[in-house]
């Protein structure tokens, strides 16, 4: 499947287009002092409420594509547009890039500093001209999505919590100016299955309730199962755009990105080798689960 930029009709809520790249190129000096080509004329378009996934090899510009579409760096050409406004502008209000975009690091929890979990999540509000009434009401909305007791855990001390809880108070901080846009590199790198599990139903949910999801991430399995747009970079070009079933269905066009098929989809090829037959669309659980019931029950009836 070539690279493409999509239109409206392609996008998840057939909404406008509030995030625009236009031909962007980032490069970096290595150690050496040689330049080193990040990303290379990229086009694409994010709309509204979409979850999109973002793939490819260790360097090939993943970290680079989402810093710049949140105004981390700037490109050496090209444009980022937020409602059609270019952001690198001179003139553009960098506080309405960050009440509408943010953006959570992997391995987020090792960023916590204040003294409590109220005040490290309420870090983000300084800037955002808001009443200390609203700034405590958010707060406690913001670890509430994230599953904690607003009053068990405000005066606790980030350092007394465990890893899984970090991360969720520091997605908690990035969640509370109520961005239109949540930007994710590597947010499920170390954590176990069920923290893992916690975590994705948490963003699916803030994804379902209009917040557009953006995530890199190396694991297939958790693309194929929350996203329904992937994005996939090679040697910093991009490689391959379009809809997670549509993509994880090419075995040999995953293969030939060094990505792997996911779970479901190995699962499935190795029931249809032993006569157990699976469609090839299907990349999620549910519905290898669905063909399974289907495969040995006629008619697909409750088992």
């Amino acid at each position: 499947m070539p690279a493409h930029k999509r239109g409206a009709s392609e996008c998840a809520h057939g909404g406008n287009m509030p995030i625009e790249l236009e031909r962007i190129s980032f490069s970096y000096k290595s150690n050496d002092g040689a330049d080193v080509q990040a990303l290379s004329d990229i086009s694409l378009e994010i709309a509204e409420g979409e979850f999109v996934g973002i793939m490819g090899r260790t360097g090939c510009g993943k970290t680079t594509f989402i810093q710049l579409m949140a105004g981390l760096l700037t490109p050496a050409s090209g444009k980022v547009l937020l409602d059609g406004h270019d952001i690198n502008q001179k003139n553009y209000d960098r506080k309405k890039l960050r009440s509408n975009i943010s953006i959570v690091f992997q391995f987020p929890e090792y960023q916590l500093f204040e003294t409590t979990v109220e005040k490290d999540v309420a870090f983000g509000l300084k800037h955002l001209d808001i009443s200390r009434d609203e700034a405590k009401d958010r707060v406690k909305w913001a670890l509430e999505t994230m599953g904690f007791s607003f009053e068990a855990v405000r005066s606790r001390s980030p350092l007394s919590l465990s890893g899984g809880e970090k991360r969720r108070v520091a997605i908690a901080g990035a969640l509370v100016t109520k961005p239109r846009f949540l930007f994710f590199d590597e947010p499920i790198a170390g954590l176990d299955p069920i923290n893992r599990q916690s975590f994705l139903e948490i963003i699916s949910q803030i994804n379902q309730e209009g917040t557009t999801i953006v995530m890199v991430s190396h694991n297939e399995d958790a693309i194929c199962e929350y996203a329904k747009r992937v994005v996939v970079f090679k040697d910093g070009v991009l490689a391959v755009d379009g809809n997670v079933k549509d993509v994880f269905s090419n075995t040999k066009m995953v293969e030939g990105l060094h990505l792997n098929v996911g779970t479901v989809r190995t699962v499935g090829d190795m029931l249809t080798k032993h006569g157990i037959p699976i469609p090839h669309t299907a990349t999620s659980y549910n519905e290898l689960f669905s063909a399974i019931k289907l495969a040995f029950v006629p008619g697909g009836l409750q088992i």
